[in-house]
Formats: C-alpha cells, structure tokens, sequence
C-alpha cells in the first residue's frame, strides 16, 4: 500500500505554555536542556490539526485524544497533530500511543501511528518513527521484523528504505493492537534510538537521519486507516556530547 506525504501548509501557530511545574514557555522558543515540556493532550487546544479532527476519548481506560481525517481528505494522506510553537533539535520525545485498523480498512493495514519529528514549518518534509502494532505478534516472523519503521517523507518512504537498505531501518517489538503503547525517541545529531514500555535498551537505531542534525516541530503522526488515540506528550531538550 501507499504511505502518506503530508500536505503543503500548516495553520497558524499560536502559544504552547505547558511546562511540568506549570511554569510558562515563551512563545516559539525551546526549553532549557533538562526541562520537560509536558501536554497531558486532554484537549487539541495547543495543537495544528492538519488534515484531522481530534476530540479528548478515554480508551482502554485511560484518557487521551482521538485523532482521525477529515472526511474527503485525500487518499494516503498521514494525519499530524503538531505542537504548537515547539521546535525541537536535540531531545527526547515521549508518549502513549494506541493503534488499531478502521473498520472496513483493506487486509494490509496494520494500526500505522507514531511521532513525527524535524517536521518543517510548511509541513512539506518530517522525519517519523512509526509503529505497525497488529505485526508485533504475528505467526509470521517475517510481519514481526516489519512492527516498528523509520522514514523521512517525502524522499525516503518506507518502501524506498526497504528496498534499498533490507532491515535497516525497521525492526521487532512486542506491540498489540489497540493497546497503550509507551514510545520514548531519543534523538541526537543524526542519531534515533526508539525505546518502548520503559525498555533499557531500544528496539531501533537509525544512525544517518536523511534530514540531518537539524531542529524541526514535532506531530502526532497517524495513517489515515488508523484508529489513532494520543496522551502524555513529553518532551525533553538534551545536550549534545
């Protein structure tokens, strides 16, 4: 199947001020290394739905927002919720995910959702790691080594990765669908580590991140066959060595 590109423009930004502590952030500008920026996402308040709603939702028992297209929305088109006023470059990214196929969504589709980074102010271009939960305990080996996955959109898809570079820039996880997943993406220079559910050690490393070491926003990312659901954004400048 195809995989999304995003659309052309975003809308305009506005002011993020959640900081742990409930002290405020400036508009546009970034944490100190070591703060923490945290968005409990009880709302799409602070955030730029671009080809989405959202609407707070409790799944599986927890509080969180559902994200899902705008009806007539183009076909393959990923879905971002991007935080406002927010840039990134060295840092880490933490949430909890849960990824299901919709109903009626062709036999392929595996609950694609996950975070977007280095995304530019046009939303032309963004680098993701993604999860494909319904693969994390399939039969087949060969699904299991496909349930996590790397990209930069629009010049290096997942197919195009794949294709070239077998294995590298995907790999296994213990995922489940529809269930509360923890990401934590650590991003340094050109490096991404992925860890999920509190692991010591993370399930992907991506050393030549095709944009660069560069800054961007950061989105929510999900495919539009997904029944996508977000909380506890976190993020957290680092240094880097």
């Amino acid at each position: 199947m195809s995989f999304p590109t995003p659309p052309s423009a975003l809308l305009a930004l506005g002011t993020f001020a959640v900081l742990a502590g409930c002290a405020a952030v400036p508009a546009a500008s970034s944490a100190a290394p070591g703060d923490a920026l945290v968005l409990p996402l009880a709302s799409a308040e602070r955030l730029d739905l671009v080809g989405a709603r959202a609407e707070p939702a409790t799944h599986d028992g927890r509080a969180g927002l559902r994200v899902e297209p705008l009806a007539g929305s183009p076909s393959g088109k990923a879905t971002l919720a991007i935080v406002r006023d927010v840039r990134l470059e060295d840092g880490e990214i933490e949430l909890e995910v849960a990824g299901s196929p919709r109903p009626g969504s062709p036999a392929d589709v595996r609950g694609f959702i996950g975070i977007a980074f280095h995304v530019s102010d046009d939303g032309a271009r963004y680098e993701n790691v993604y999860l494909r939960p319904s693969n994390g305990r399939a039969e087949e080996q060969l699904r299991r080594n496909h349930a996590v996955q790397y990209q930069s959109v629009p010049d290096f898809g997942w197919y195009r990765l794949r294709e070239e570079s077998p294995g590298q820039y995907e790999s296994y996880a213990d995922l489940q669908v529809g269930t509360w997943t923890r990401m934590r993406l650590r991003i340094q220079g050109t490096r991404a580590e992925l860890y999920i559910d509190g692991a010591a050690q993370p399930c992907l490393i991506v050393r030549d991140l095709k944009l660069g070491a560069t800054g961007g926003r950061v989105a929510l990312w999900a495919d539009p066959t997904t029944e996508a659901y977000f909380r506890d954004l976190r993020l957290r400048p680092i240094s880097r060595p």
